[in-house]
């Protein structure tokens, strides 16, 4: 029998089945099925004539199942209790959870966000696997539509819709310089910024547009590198006066790591929102909903301890 032809027939039929053999009553069938004890004698008649089979004899108040009424029933017991398990709600449990999940970010978030999250979610659920993919600015909506993306970690510079998403927090920017520049040991202001040659590193997240809307007014900065890796920047910093344009919590961890300057921006810069961002078929997965929730809260608590820790409060009033 085709599927389709199975839709055509009543199935709820063979769970009335598997309940009067079980209590070979008819009333007692139809109280636990909630019918009315007519009621459920059509669907007796209705089982008779889809099996082309009396199903049952009566022998006093009992019915006594025939060997078709049996066999149908050892036959049906294990799809009917898969199907139950089915339709059952699921207690996620993320010990047994052996999932892959896949998520888009940036390389500024695989450096500075996710890595503080990761323990906590290894701790919870030891035998997850992550598989970590490049943003495609324009194409997001794709990745986690028709991609095997289960979540993105970014500042879209697009629109999303109809995709969802939660705010992780607001990220400012900074300046990253070698102790060996001239502006190492003394307050960089506006013209110094502008004056000196600048590294970009394209952290796909459009910091470099939102650069430019701030010095909309100004003369253009001398970019002599846009890489997508802060390395390439840092293998050049001690060679020449270079002032690399970062996120400001990058900044700082690099500057730990580097042995590096860091110096705010002479100028007014508008922190930006950090999302993650997934689609609506994801919504009420449970192992989704639990992945979120740590990513939520790790990563949130991360980024609003960073913004007091750097004294960006101050930039956050609108």
């Amino acid at each position: 029998m085709k599927v389709e032809e199975s839709y055509r027939r009543d199935l709820n039929l063979l769970v009335a089945l598997q309940i009067l053999v079980e209590e070979c009553s008819v009333s007692k069938a139809a109280a636990r099925l909630n019918l009315s004890q007519s009621a459920m004698s059509r669907v007796l008649g209705r089982l008779r004539t889809l099996l082309s089979d009396p199903l049952f004899t009566r022998q006093g108040q009992y019915l006594v199942p025939t060997e078709k009424a049996l066999s149908m029933n050892r036959a049906l017991g294990e799809p009917l209790n898969s199907l139950r398990q089915l339709l059952s709600p699921i207690d996620f449990d993320p010990k047994s959870c052996d999932q892959t999940f896949a998520i888009v970010t940036t390389d500024y978030a695989m450096q500075t966000i996710l890595p503080f999250a990761l323990p906590r979610i290894y701790q919870e659920a030891p035998n997850v696997a992550f598989e970590f993919l490049p943003l495609q600015d324009e194409h997001l909506k794709e990745q986690l539509t028709y991609g095997r993306a289960d979540l993105a970690i970014c500042r879209p510079i697009h629109s999303i819709e109809p995709l969802q998403y939660e705010t992780l927090g607001r990220v400012g920017v900074s300046c990253l310089l070698s102790k060996q520049h001239p502006l190492a040991n003394k307050q960089m202001s506006l013209e110094d910024y502008l004056n000196f040659p600048h590294a970009m590193i394209a952290i796909s997240d459009g910091v470099k547009s939102l650069l430019e809307q701030a010095l909309e007014d100004k003369p253009k900065r001398q970019m002599v590198l846009r890489a997508y890796h802060l390395e390439a920047a840092l293998a050049i910093v001690d060679m020449m006066p270079l002032i690399i344009t970062v996120p400001a919590d990058l900044a700082y961890l690099m500057s730990e790591r580097y042995d590096l300057v860091v110096k705010p921006l002479p100028f007014h810069f508008t922190p930006f929102d950090y999302s993650m961002i997934w689609h609506p078929r994801c919504e009420y997965s449970p192992s989704q909903k639990w992945l979120r929730s740590i990513v939520k809260e790790e990563c949130g608590k991360l980024i609003a301890k960073r913004v007091v820790d750097m004294g960006l409060d101050a930039e956050l009033t609108p």
